[in-house]
């Protein structure tokens, strides 16, 4: 595993400021970890392909220092956890990190490391963005329409974990009180989860969205929910929603219906929306353009941003991070996918893109930009993996040798740029 461009530099680490800001080295310390399953494989191309953008960006005067931090199955087989406390302390100094997809059993066995991760560090932003690449298969008619970025709040809602097995004592006790303080008759055989969503972490979430939307000159912030049904968890974050835009950010959004009365009043201005979770479902596919950042409940947006993805070619070139109000993790979105672990198939794209977030996350623009193109450009020609090459029809090109091509067209692009 390439470790750095520049081996000889004296380790720096990221630092927290004054208001969260973050201090960035010319050659920080990041953490990665591996990932089980292919993961190994599509982290190292990652790196490798990260460490080329840095290098044709800056010419050496920045790079990155990766640290490995063990997590999931290889760290359970050396240490008997999953997530050693050694490797939370490790991403806590790096305060910036990247991950593979790692294993999260169904039904049994240990808690999901990602939930994990989000509740340690109070990464409460999971973030999506969702576009398209051309040449890409896809099974919509115009998927070029695509353009989005999902804010899902990751630190509560059902995803908090609090439920009881049916045949637990904390379940009978609850069935119990239920029965009995408010007259909800359960049957002994019902397992209770508890769905929290409260006002500080919906209006975090939201807020986080509205600044994307500003700093990033985009059109709209749809908050999406279930409020019909669910009124006092869904529906009160669509209201708190609708509170931070107006108390927070007067001068800079609008809602909807007054936008729609006199759109040339408000041409400035960010639209607020919002839309009923299914019917979200529905529009994102006939009325794709209309949207633009989405900020949504965590269970809500673990769907929706799946069902985006796969307008677009699916979660093997769909990017995500985990961010909070200072740290943030990157990572590939999709599964570990075992059947295909070390045989260098799989598609990086995800990470790599991941990578690109990652790189804009410590203001390294420059290097992002000449990334993304790249990948870009080698859809465009059709430099595929496995996936999407049997749908095609074409050739596939191994994950490493994946990698290979970004670099060179990074490279090239470097060329035509000194010419």
């Amino acid at each position: 595993m390439e470790k750095s461009i520049t081996k000889e530099r004296t380790m720096a680490y990221i630092s927290i400021g004054e208001n969260n800001r973050l201090n960035i080295p010319d050659n920080p310390n990041i953490g990665y970890i591996e990932g089980d399953g292919i993961g190994p494989d599509i982290t190292s191309t990652m790196i490798s392909v990260v460490n080329a953008a840095l290098e044709i960006a800056y010419s050496g005067k920045r790079s990155i220092i990766w640290e490995k931090v063990a997590a999931g199955e290889d760290a359970f087989e050396k240490t008997g956890k999953h997530l050693p406390q050694e490797s939370l302390e490790l991403l806590q100094k790096t305060v910036i990190a990247i991950k593979g997809p790692l294993t999260t059993p169904i039904g049994q066995g240990f808690r999901s490391l990602n939930v994990t991760l989000r509740q340690h560090f109070d990464l409460y932003a999971n973030v999506r963005p969702v576009k398209y690449f051309p040449g890409v298969p896809s099974p919509v008619t115009h998927p070029e329409k695509m353009n989005m970025v999902v804010f899902r709040e990751n630190t509560e809602d059902l995803y908090a974990g609090i439920e009881w097995k049916y045949n637990s004592e904390e379940a009978k006790k609850l069935r119990t009180i239920l029965t009995k303080e408010f007259n909800v008759n359960l049957t002994e055989d019902t397992g209770i989860g508890i769905k929290p969503i409260s006002k500080f972490r919906s209006t975090r979430l939201v807020r986080k969205a509205i600044e994307y939307a500003i700093k990033n000159k985009r059109r709209s912030v749809t908050l999406v929910h279930k409020g019909n049904i669910m009124k006092y968890t869904e529906g009160a974050f669509k209201e708190w929603g609708y509170e931070v835009a107006s108390e927070e950010f007067e001068d800079k959004t609008v809602r909807e219906d007054a936008y729609l009365e006199s759109p040339g009043s408000y041409q400035d201005r960010i639209v607020i929306k919002d839309r009923i979770t299914d019917n979200m479902f529905q529009q994102v596919l006939t009325r794709t353009e209309d949207y633009d950042i989405i900020a949504t409940t965590n269970l809500n947006g673990d769907y929706l941003s799946d069902a985006l993805a796969a307008q677009v070619g699916g979660l093997g070139i769909a990017p995500g991070a985990n961010i909070g109000d200072t740290y943030a993790i990157f990572e590939a979105v999709h599964g570990t996918a075992p059947k295909y672990a070390g045989m260098d198939i799989a598609n990086p794209t995800s990470i790599i893109l991941s990578g690109s977030m990652m790189l804009r996350q410590i203001n390294w623009f420059e290097a992002a930009q000449i990334l993304e193109e790249a990948v870009t450009q080698c859809y465009a020609e059709q430099k595929v993996t496995q996936d999407l090459a049997r749908i095609l029809n074409i050739k596939p090109l191994k994950c490493s040798e994946f990698g290979k091509e970004i670099i060179s067209r990074m490279r090239g692009r470097k060329d035509q740029l000194a010419n």
